[in-house]
């Protein structure tokens, strides 16, 4: 929680491990017990993120409220996950875009799918399209700082495909 805090006011790069202990109130040792150095302080907030958000949707029937979960995680700390974004720290953030979007997608498709036969290499090829897709209009609502309506332009985009995934279904399904 102090790191959060912390990473609402300032940049990552300008903050310490003696900020961090100095904040909530424990010695630098007990920081060290328990993080190797802050970023695997920053990995283990990111993946309780994700941990928590796989456990909100143990099933997903529309990939939308998978999507949610991480627009409402990512804009709750919206200062915070930008510094972590704009660090030199990227690739722990894009580890966990890159968790959830996995998960949602297969949770998703496992609903999807049931009663439909497909081979394993074609359900791989849609599961790493669809996760790309949502990780990419994730990626670039960051690149753009959070300011574009990433939610009006996601449920376009669903309106524009809807339709396609049965299409690469039905192109796909053994018969």
């Amino acid at each position: 929680a102090s790191f959060i805090k912390l990473l609402t006011e300032r940049p990552l790069s300008q903050i310490t491990v003696k900020d961090i202990v100095t904040d909530c109130g424990i010695n630098r040792n007990t920081f060290y017990y328990y993080f190797e150095d802050i970023p695997k302080l920053i990995e283990t907030v990111v993946e309780e993120d994700a941990a928590t958000i796989i456990q909100t949707y143990p099933t997903v029937e529309n990939f939308g409220d998978c999507l949610e979960a991480v627009l409402d995680t990512a804009l709750s700390k919206k200062r915070a996950v930008l510094h972590i974004y704009h660090s030199t720290n990227r690739d722990i953030y894009e580890m966990y875009l890159w968790k959830i979007c996995d998960y949602a997608i297969e949770a998703y498709l496992s609903t999807v799918l049931r009663g439909h036969k497909i081979k394993e290499n074609d359900l791989d090829i849609i599961k790493k399209y669809l996760s790309s897709l949502g990780f990419g209009i994730i990626s670039n609502w960051l690149r753009s700082d959070m300011s574009d309506d990433i939610r009006s332009s996601f449920t376009r985009l669903m309106d524009i495909k809807k339709g396609m995934l049965k299409e690469m279904i039905e192109h796909c399904e053994e018969t």
